[in-house]
């Protein structure tokens, strides 16, 4: 396949969400929509862990028509939604062998810690963040600790409606 773009929105301060891991704060517009529907084209995998598919489940978000979904969780023991794969296998292992198959790029939805492995075993390519102008005081944060630094160069940034800035990184090797 493709890159893999590890694609989010977050405050200001870095934070996916509120404390109860809601996103009633993200501001859309028809501006974000043709970017979002703009990108979807581009991909045809996304991967997720439980903690990212219990916030989107909450929201009542569909899934992205022809994308494969991949759900990443040790404790679920099977997907909920049929047309969803759930892997309880080793999560790097699994998605440099997706990687190596022929396709389009990959997105990878969500937050710290299933990005964590990813990021750690060097398979995430671009990083692509929708940052929203408010601060929210507490909630998962982007990052968490990593083990070592993690080196980006500027790809694009754009302003958008509400103050939003859109900007995309790629991982320098």
């Amino acid at each position: 396949m493709g890159k893999i773009t590890f694609g989010v929105a977050n405050s200001l301060e870095n934070r996916l969400a509120r404390a109860d891991d809601t996103a009633d704060w993200l501001l859309w517009s028809d501006e974000v929509k043709a970017a979002i529907e703009d990108f979807w084209k581009k991909v045809d995998a996304v991967l997720m862990g439980r903690k990212t598919w219990e916030a989107i489940s909450k929201m009542d978000a569909p899934l992205q028509s022809g994308v494969k979904t991949y759900l990443f969780s040790r404790s679920l023991k099977k997907s909920p939604d049929e047309s969803v794969e759930l892997v309880s296998t080793d999560a790097a292992r699994f998605v440099r062998t997706l990687k190596s198959q022929d396709g389009k790029d990959i997105c990878c939805m969500g937050g710290g810690d299933f990005a964590r492995s990813l990021f750690e075993a060097d398979l995430i390519d671009e990083l692509s963040l929708n940052i929203h102008p408010l601060l929210l005081g507490s909630g998962p944060p982007l990052f968490p600790e990593l083990s070592r630094q993690i080196d980006l160069k500027l790809v694009e940034c754009r302003t958008l409606e509400h103050g939003c800035v859109s900007v995309t990184y790629r991982i320098k090797n």
